[in-house]
């Protein structure tokens, strides 16, 4: 039997579907190379944007022709689902299991295997099939508090839980061991993380820190503090909760790669606070200048929403300013969608799909020019890449990332993967650059 999983929405959904492949590996089911050969396809969805949703529904008469292939095909709905949505899909799926229950999953296609109870209480507990060699993505924490206006992640992933220390720390040092020289931290606020060490006696890491509570600053600093050669990142952050403290910290982190996503959402304060959103474009910028007095090679990128309900041309005025101020090096930028159970869902959604999207292109065109801007800076720099893949079309051509983590093409005759190599930056591009090998 072959499975084939669709992944819609962030890299915690990503994480999610390497664990539904060790749930289905471990019950015998094969990966299938193409969605035909399934006999199982699960959809890992994601709520945040009605696009998303929408994809999902345009899928359904092929689903249905694949059906009329294969009578004993089974297709299953999971991920990040707001009940409204579960609602409706059910017409399309033949089951819908919440994320949080993945154990379940061999019970509801018929499998009779006995159930851990340690699976079924924490789904994080289950050990990912990791979709790479080289990179893998740790969750931290799952769920979030904030109630931004427009997102819906409180209400599909419910409130915040943090991963107890010692199980992370447990993943990533098995990760080391297993040769992952890439390591990203996920959450939908990591900034939030809170967590307590047990039986601190026992725990063969409590050299790492002196303190028993451990919050997302500490976290950092043991992971940091592991024996190894290895890089790790961190998504997403919330400026709300960005503390000088954190701040103060990662120029110390020999292993922290000097990249950060910080969205920012909009350049007006009104409607930040609209948003609910609990910091000011002042605030914002003040962290992005001291974040940049001690991290000068800082790689930023940022979230923006344009058209919010309400949003008029001098506020997004104000978000093209802060663009053209702040030149970020990647921004997703995206076109406001109502939600329901969201608060921006009662909100008259007043600016026109076409107003939207002019919007969206100015702030792209913004964008274009100044990323290929901080680009170019790196022209000639000797920097160290981790190279990660290879391009399946161009011969001998691999693609990596530097410790501040841009793109960077690379020709050799030798297979580089996995490998931290030097080189020089000869040519800089508006979404990435090439290196020549020293």
């Amino acid at each position: 039997m072959k499975y084939y999983i669709i992944t819609y929405g962030c890299q915690m959904n990503k994480s999610d579907s390497e664990r539904i492949a060790s749930i289905l590996e471990k019950i015998k089911y094969q990966p299938a190379q193409k969605i035909e050969e399934a006999d199982l396809i699960i959809v890992n969805a994601c709520s945040v944007r009605q696009s998303a949703i929408d994809r999902i529904y345009g899928q359904n008469k092929y689903f249905n022709k694949l059906k009329n292939r294969n009578a004993k095909l089974k297709i299953i709905l999971t991920g990040c689902l707001l009940n409204k949505d579960k609602e409706e899909m059910s017409k399309i799926f033949d089951f819908i299991i919440d994320i949080k229950e993945i154990a379940k999953l061999p019970q509801l296609i018929g499998r009779k295997v006995k159930l851990d109870k340690n699976l079924l209480e924490n789904y994080f507990h289950i050990e990912p099939k990791y979709s790479s060699k080289i990179e893998a993505y740790v969750p931290i924490m799952t769920g979030c508090n904030n109630y931004c206006a427009y997102c819906v992640v409180p209400y599909t992933r419910g409130p915040e839980i943090s991963r107890p220390a010692q199980e992370i720390i447990k993943e990533i040092k098995n990760l080391i061991k297993n040769g992952y020289k890439k390591i990203t931290l996920l959450g939908q606020n990591v900034n939030s993380y809170k967590s307590e060490i047990q039986n601190r006696n026992k725990a063969k890491f409590y050299k790492f820190t002196k303190v028993k509570k451990v919050d997302f600053t500490e976290l950092i600093k043991m992971i940091n503090a592991l024996y190894g050669k290895f890089w790790f990142s961190f998504i997403t952050n919330h400026p709300k909760d960005m503390s000088e403290r954190l701040i103060k910290t990662l120029p110390h982190l020999d292993k922290f790669c000097h990249y950060l996503h910080l969205p920012v959402q909009s350049g007006s304060n009104t409607i930040l606070k609209r948003m609910n959103r609990h910091y000011t474009i002042t605030s914002y910028k003040k962290i992005i200048k001291r974040l940049r007095q001690l991290l000068p090679d800082l790689n930023l990128s940022t979230d923006i929403i344009v058209g919010f309900p309400g949003e008029n041309e001098k506020q997004f005025l104000a978000t093209k300013k802060l663009m053209e101020e702040i030149k970020f090096d990647m921004a997703y930028i995206a076109c406001y969608s109502p939600r329901p159970q969201t608060t921006a869902f009662k909100l008259n959604d007043n600016i026109p799909y076409e107003e939207k999207q002019r919007r969206k292109k100015i702030l792209n065109k913004i964008l274009a020019k100044t990323a290929l801007e901080n680009n170019k800076k790196y022209l000639a720099k000797e920097m160290e890449v981790l190279v990660t893949n290879k391009d399946p079309k161009k011969k001998n051509v691999f693609y990596g990332e530097t410790k501040n983590c841009k793109k960077v093409a690379i020709s050799s005759r030798k297979n580089l993967i996995g490998k931290f190599i030097k080189v020089k930056i000869i040519s800089a591009e508006t979404w990435g650059l090439k290196g020549e090998i020293l």
